[in-house]
């Protein structure tokens, strides 16, 4: 009895912290906000490991929650060329809101453009960081080792939040500290980019660098805290991307190199890890899941789920987000989810009735002797767009046929994972990297730097299509693999030792986008390639600053690159060349800063390409 008195007072203080937590919006501002008691915090918690470790859990759970699961969602897939939204049948807040992101005229108030949630998460984090120690000198089962691996996984999921805030809203408040009482100051400045990436490079970094972060190798090949805690693979994966992205806006070749570096660790991490299966005779290059004659990798990584390729993924037991916006967007009942596959996933017929000048490579995203053709979307009802089906269906696609949207799962318990990172993401980041390491040969230089150049060149090229190539042919249906490789989208006869940088970029490109089609990258993936083609972005200044010298709200921002403008709005019919039109400069990549933080916080500055709605509006 005593014992599950004190179970029952510990469940009792943590739902305590729970709802209050879980209320809590933008710490940086909202006086209004129900903060944590600072009694339930200081005295009657943090005197054991459970406790730290049920914080630990509580900041994992509120990055699983529909709020950001659906943020992820429109934020990295919605605003690129691979969703269109369900509007025809549907009203309402949500088809509204999409409409605006569709037609890029999005309000400072549409409910996409808020970020409280994952202030939520980094707020649970430096909880975690600044009161875990204290269970040191409390609970002699609770050791150094612990308290460090603790730090690292709370360091890494704070990091991962603020990578995707300042992807998507360019200049966030940074902060590190943990807000538990109503009375600390909560009107923090945004930090430029440049600073805040050098920020969360350098946390990284010693991450990875601490002997107590945790190892994938100390869990089961398929126990969930494998992929479902941040490992090192996890934190490495997070830190490539993030020195890629840097890459690609700063044009920075040691980011290139170090980018790879990290995702040579993480591939020969999981080497390491794989476990042989039955019919495996040679060592695998890449530890890929196998499809054999049937497509076995889709019902491990999206069935069974927390599969030997995936690094990091958001453990759910209802996934209510992805349900909504894939399957079924409202009850059982519903026929339908807010979002659809767009027409660049159509087979060739149909692109070639639709799609005009917007075809890819004269071809279609997939060929039909790509499996992902398959399990990506199902069966088409008419020519324009197509229901999801990754992360939906619960059945492998067998050989090359198509399957017709079935009813089979309930809207409640939605038991779905979503997937962070695996490792086809790491070797196409890899990929991406190489490429952008190739050099063009510089006129007037001696022949032997000519040569140097083309043979430093034809390696990058080949590691690089090696890559693609192992990602590409896993999806490949059996028999057709000796004759198809890597033909769509290509020409047939053409070579990859031909292919010129442009060409090897679009070639990842592609890939990525047919092996992480709808898992929350496209969108950024997009804003790389603009970076890589972009001259003077004033990275290292907040838009605000800029605004300060300028004492205009009319800024001298680079123009967006006009292929990636073209790759955006591909899947829109009506209003593309509207769309282009108004996507006029860097500062339309970005989500409006949320109306609400704005006239709360008076250091708070809009990204200039949009203008507040109500009477608190204001001025510079």
């Amino acid at each position: 009895m005593e014992k599950k008195s004190k179970i029952r007072k510990f469940s009792q203080r943590i739902a305590v912290i729970g709802c209050c937590l879980a209320a809590f919006s933008l710490a940086s501002c909202l006086e209004h906000s129900i903060l944590p008691n600072d009694k339930v915090v200081e005295e009657n918690f943090w005197k054991t490991k459970e406790d730290v470790q049920s914080m630990v859990t509580s900041a994992y759970a509120a990055m699983s929650s529909e709020s950001i699961i659906t943020k992820l969602i429109i934020w990295g897939d919605f605003r690129s060329d691979e969703l269109v939204g369900n509007t025809t049948n549907l009203s309402g807040g949500v088809p509204d809101a999409l409409k605006e992101i569709e037609a890029v005229n999005i309000q400072t108030t549409n409910q996409y453009a808020a970020w409280s949630d994952f202030y939520d998460v980094i707020n649970r984090c430096n909880i975690v960081l600044e009161k875990a120690e204290k269970v040191l000198n409390e609970d002699p089962n609770y050791t150094q080792s612990d308290y460090e691996s603790h730090c690292c996984q709370m360091l890494a999921l704070r990091s991962l939040c603020y990578f995707y805030l300042v992807r998507t809203f360019r200049d966030v408040p940074y902060y590190e500290y943990a807000y538990t009482t109503s009375s600390q100051e909560k009107n923090l400045t945004q930090m430029a980019p440049a600073a805040l990436l050098e920020q969360l490079i350098q946390t990284l970094e010693k991450v990875a660098a601490n002997s107590n972060c945790l190892r994938s190798n100390n869990f089961a090949v398929r126990e969930w805290r494998r992929v479902g805690w941040f490992t090192l693979d996890g934190v490495k994966s997070l830190l490539a991307d993030i020195y890629l992205w840097r890459a690609s806006i700063m044009h920075s070749a040691a980011d290139y190199q170090r980018c790879v570096e990290l995702c040579d660790q993480v591939i020969e991490s999981k080497r390491s890890q794989h476990v042989k299966g039955r019919n495996e005779t040679e060592e695998k290059a890449f530890p890929l899941t196998d499809n054999d004659n049937f497509n076995d990798s889709y019902s491990t990584l999206y069935v069974q789920q927390n599969a030997e390729e995936s690094i990091f993924e958001l453990q759910s037991k209802n996934n209510a987000a992805l349900c909504k916006y894939y399957y079924k967007y409202g009850s059982n009942t519903s026929t339908e989810g807010y979002l659809k596959a767009s027409i660049i996933f159509a087979n060739s017929t149909d692109a070639d009735a639709n799609l005009g000048n917007a075809k890819v490579n004269s071809n279609t995203v997939f060929s039909t002797s790509d499996l992902r053709f398959y399990s990506s979307h199902f069966t088409a009802t008419d020519a324009s767009s197509f229901d999801v089906r990754k992360m939906v269906s619960q059945q492998e696609i067998r050989r090359k046929t198509g399957e017709a949207r079935t009813d089979g799962r309930n809207f409640s318990n939605y038991d779905q994972n979503y997937i962070i990172y695996r490792l086809p993401d790491v070797m196409l980041m890899k990929a991406e990297a190489l490429v952008q390491q190739m050099q063009d040969t510089i006129p007037g230089s001696s022949t032997e730097m000519k040569d140097a150049v083309v043979e430093a060149n034809a390696e990058l090229r080949k590691q690089a299509f090696d890559l693609v190539e192992a990602v590409n042919t896993r999806s490949c249906y059996t028999d057709d693999r000796a004759s198809f490789g890597l033909d769509v989208a290509w020409e047939k006869g053409n070579r990859y030792k031909d292919f010129t940088k442009v060409q090897m970029e679009t070639l990842v490109m592609e890939e990525r986008l047919r092996e992480l089609c709808f898992e929350g990258k496209r969108w950024y993936d997009l804003m790389r390639y603009n970076y890589r083609h972009t001259e003077g972005v004033r990275y290292d200044e907040t838009y605000g600053q800029m605004i300060a010298v300028a004492g205009s709200t009319e800024l001298a921002l680079p123009p967006l690159y006009k292929d990636m403008l073209e790759l955006m709005t591909r899947a829109l019919s009506d209003n593309r060349m509207a769309v282009q039109a108004k996507m006029r400069n860097e500062s339309y990549l970005y989500m409006p800063i949320p109306e609400a933080d704005i006239n709360l916080c008076d250091k708070l500055v809009q990204n200039p390409a949009y203008k507040s709605i109500n009477a608190y509006e204001k001025t510079y």
